[in-house]
């Protein structure tokens, strides 16, 4: 148990990490197309060196690729023109509760009284995090938020259907394949090209953390029951919220940092209530 905890939580930190690597990247969009497309690169090689995968799976990985669109684009967005300790909260925890929402609409998934108690929680915790913000960055969070939700029901769907641990390398390809297509589809082509080439080295970094990310994950699923695993890979909203705090010198640090807890305590009741 001690192996996945410590698994899980660096899953956690790595992945706040990555994302707070974003929030102080330049064109925070390219930074995104360029670290999934990496990402996708590898994923790519690695798909073909164990031999291929699952024909059926690639159509939910494109899926969840296009899924990823809006989620680059908004999270761009949202780090424009917000706090990090605002956008990486909302976003990550409301997509976790709107995944567990989803899953019960669209999975079958059943929740009981007290997970219904967890969600409210939950949402108690977002509207503690927002607090009196209102702008732009707010509504992109909560789009973000949607995202999430969205392509971890299509991703649970993915995984159910193929049962084939490559899935999560086969949505890098088609997150990095379907941001590439947005990007040329948008005129973006010569920026493109120019910040690879500029910040190939930044982006592959990231691509390996998010892939990275991932692997820790499915380790610490090996080793510990699912719902603890994901409980605590949750408390990189926590990990967010110091890090704006304290790195980014953002206002309102310790009200967000309480209330991600809040929003933690919320997904380990949800969890642990399923």
């Amino acid at each position: 148990m001690l192996a996945a905890t410590l698994l899980a939580l660096t899953a956690a930190v790595l992945h706040a990490g990555w994302n707070l690597a974003v929030k102080q990247s330049g064109d925070r969009f390219l930074a995104l197309w360029g670290q999934f497309t990496l990402a996708g690169a590898i994923g790519l090689v690695v798909i073909l060196a164990v031999g291929g995968f699952p024909a059926g799976g690639w159509r939910w990985a494109a899926l969840s690729g296009t899924i990823h669109v809006p989620y680059c684009w908004f999270l761009a967005r949202a780090y424009d023109h917000g706090d990090f300790s605002l956008v990486y909260p909302m976003a990550r925890g409301g997509g976790a509760l709107l995944a567990a929402i989803g899953g019960l609409l669209f999975l079958d998934d059943r929740i009981s009284p007290l997970g219904m108690a967890a969600i409210v929680l939950v949402a108690v915790g977002l509207f503690l995090i927002a607090g009196r913000a209102e702008g732009p960055e707010v509504a992109s969070a909560l789009v973000v938020a949607v995202t999430i939700g969205a392509y971890s029901v299509s991703d649970a769907q993915g995984i159910r259907s193929t049962g084939d641990n490559l899935y999560a390398l086969a949505t890098f390809v088609g997150t990095g394949t379907m941001t590439t297509l947005f990007g040329l589809a948008t005129g973006r082509a010569a920026a493109m090209r120019t910040a690879m080439a500029a910040n190939w080295r930044r982006y592959l970094a990231l691509g390996i953390a998010s892939s990275v990310t991932y692997g820790l994950v499915q380790l610490a699923f090996r080793r510990a029951p699912v719902g603890y695993v994901t409980a605590l890979r949750e408390s990189s909203v926590v990990i967010a919220a110091f890090a704006g705090s304290r790195v980014l010198g953002e206002a309102a640090g310790r009200r967000r940092i309480a209330a991600s807890a809040v929003v933690v305590a919320g997904l380990i009741v949800l969890v642990v209530a399923r």
